[in-house]
């Protein structure tokens, strides 16, 4: 693992760091942000994925949650949203290959040999973060911003006991009846869709829900609302009966001014679900 950069930062600090993955099979960097409290044992872990076009840094320099988490003693990982590199397939949409990797382990060309988010989030750097710093690492909650909203609750629901909470900033979240799913999902998966349920938040809290407390935001003036599909997502959860909070914000969009505003409730939130 190669240190980039490490920062004080509300007492604590922010690094970036560098690893080879066998996972997407190149090299990964990704954001920790290590509070205070570390400096005297390891500390719970908040996991934040972020949206389509984004790297580890868009979150960890827009979000504004690092003051949240040092207040609550909670440790941030960013990590990137797609593998990187020279010989990493590519698109020239925004919404497919590079920033696009939508937390799914690709099994169709030329996307098979490096796209494989979902093995590197839920498996391997958990595992690295695990044996490098002072992290707990049996104290895990995921939340994710778009793509990255997708991203947190899909592996929340598929990984029973991982995470103890789960949010999401406007999340996409019927990515099977979306424009903003079905390309990728069909390019990454192939056409048979019996296997893109799981990547479903919708469907997948139709089948499992989620063991935990679950918040969800998103802006009423969002410029891509129609794409998300918060409605699909409220009714799955009325429908399974699951313990959750879903809120419309009236005025916000897509931006990170909009994640920034609520970002203090969901480290508020999930703090409640580390430390109960």
């Amino acid at each position: 693992m190669e240190i980039k950069s490490e920062n004080a930062c509300y007492g604590g600090v922010q690094g970036v760091y560098s690893h080879a993955s066998k996972a997407c099979n190149c090299d990964m960097t990704f954001g920790l942000f290590l509070p205070e409290d570390a400096k005297n044992g390891p500390v719970p872990v908040l996991w934040y994925l972020s949206g389509l076009t984004c790297t580890h840094e868009n979150a960890m320099t827009k979000a504004g949650a690092q003051a949240w988490a040092a207040e609550q003693g909670i440790a941030l990982v960013f990590p990137d949203t797609s593998p990187r590199g020279d010989d990493v397939a590519d698109d020239d949409a925004y919404d497919l290959g590079k920033g696009a990797g939508f937390y799914v382990n690709a099994t169709e060309k030329p996307w098979a040999s490096h796209y494989r988010m979902w093995d590197y989030v839920a498996d391997e750097l958990p595992g690295l973060l695990g044996a490098e710093f002072a992290l707990d690492m049996d104290r895990q909650a995921i939340t994710g911003h778009s793509m990255g909203g997708h991203g947190a609750l899909t592996l929340a629901m598929n990984l029973p006991g991982q995470f103890r909470s789960v949010s999401a900033f406007a999340p996409i979240a019927h990515p099977t009846g979306s424009d903003w799913g079905r390309k990728q999902l069909t390019s990454y998966l192939g056409t048979d869709e019996t296997t893109w349920a799981k990547h479903d938040a919708t469907l997948m809290m139709r089948e499992t829900g989620f063991d935990g407390p679950v918040l969800i935001d998103t802006g009423t003036n969002d410029q891509f609302i129609d794409l998300l599909k918060p409605e699909a997502l409220a009714e799955a959860v009325a429908a399974k009966r699951q313990q959750a909070t879903l809120r419309l914000q009236p005025g916000y969009d897509h931006s990170y001014f909009f994640v920034s505003t609520f970002m203090e409730d969901h480290v508020t939130f999930h703090a409640e679900a580390l430390y109960a």
